[in-house]
């Protein structure tokens, strides 16, 4: 009699091996070697070449803002169903700015700020539930991938916070609370290492019991330690960290927008149409945050006068009552990003009988 041999599952790719692995798994690793490429001083100095902000903040950060238009306010379907959300939302987040700049312009920021690192958390446990949909809830020690992937992202932050002001910021100077404590900094060091090894043991223990390793899985909480760890703690410099926090969340986001668009009709499948499909997305992405930012450094912040020549003839605005307006008007798509990627990607509850 023939034995048979159960093949085991495929691995649980959001789309394949090879699209995952280039636009959603390797974007840390990628970052990382980029910065260990650039010249030294570039790893722990506030300096940041106007090329290398054009590519990273505006056309990568800026432009994965604008990729939610293509899930909400561009998709006739969500713009049917969730009509009142997608007019709450922005109105919400306009009212709530206004109230916080008349508090304060650091109040803002600093609200903004952690309303964004609280997105970024949130991307990489999204990712992390789609590579783990494929394990039944009751997996032993499945509390240890949640565990590790909110900590990998927080140990980073918990450094910052308890350190001594770093050659970066989120947005603006001063915007996340800080104070330097080395002792903390040691504690939050010591259970990152624990959690890590910890992990490592369950990933061991579940190999030599089941033969199998969740490759995609395992490579995502790979490389949310490798950005947060190598952008935040281990370099200080504004180049390396954002090259290594914006590369890492950007690129995914935008990959994730890009396959999880709607069936249009008459939508062309070979591959002229999806280049020059590929081309309208980003390039209507890029116009738009080229647009945004130039809007930005015309009227408020007048530091890239290089690359925005024709926003330098918008009139800067330096009253704080027009400021307490302007400021949560500009930084609505951003505040608005925020918000709905907390909705957009949940799935509809399954009707009842």
């Amino acid at each position: 009699m023939t034995r048979l041999h159960r093949l085991p599952p495929p691995q649980p790719w959001i789309r394949s091996a090879v699209f995952d692995g280039l636009w959603v798994l390797s974007p840390p690793f990628v970052a990382l070697l980029l910065v260990l490429l650039l010249p030294a001083s570039f790893r722990s100095s506030a300096q940041m070449p106007l090329l290398g902000w054009l590519v990273l903040v505006v056309f990568i950060d800026v432009a994965h803002v604008y990729s939610t238009l293509f899930r909400t306010y561009f998709d006739p379907t969500r713009r049917r169903e969730q009509q009142r959300l997608l007019w709450l939302v922005p109105l919400g987040c306009y009212v709530a700015g206004v109230a916080l700049h008349q508090l304060g312009s650091l109040v803002f920021w600093r609200v903004l700020a952690y309303l964004a690192v609280f997105h970024f958390i949130r991307q990489q446990y999204g990712f992390l539930r789609l590579y783990q949909r494929q394990e039944p809830p009751t997996t032993p020690f499945r509390w240890l991938d949640t565990a590790l992937v909110y900590y990998t992202t927080i140990y980073p932050l918990l450094y910052w916070h308890l350190s001594a002001p770093r050659n970066f910021t989120w947005f603006v100077e001063g915007d996340f609370l800080q104070h330097n404590w080395p002792a903390g900094r040691w504690v939050a060091t010591i259970l990152y290492v624990g959690l890590l090894l910890l992990y490592l043991a369950k990933e061991v223990y579940q190999w030599r019991l089941y033969r199998r390793l969740n490759w995609p899985r395992n490579l995502l909480l790979a490389g949310t330690a490798v950005s947060w760890y190598f952008g935040i703690v281990y370099f200080n410099g504004d180049l390396a960290f954002t090259l290594l926090n914006v590369v890492s969340h950007g690129i995914p986001y935008l990959a994730l927008i890009w396959i999880s668009r709607p069936a249009a009709p008459g939508r062309s499948a070979r591959p002229l149409g999806r280049v020059v499909a590929l081309v309208g997305f980003l390039g209507l992405l890029f116009g738009l945050a080229y647009l945004e930012e130039g809007i930005w450094d015309g009227l408020v912040w007048r530091e890239h006068a290089a690359a925005f020549g024709w926003f330098q003839q918008l009139p800067a605005v330096s009253s704080p009552g027009v400021l307490a307006w302007l400021v949560p008007l500009l930084a609505l798509p951003q505040a608005t990003h925020y918000v709905l990627d907390g909705f957009i990607w949940r799935r509809p509850k399954p009707a009842s009988a």
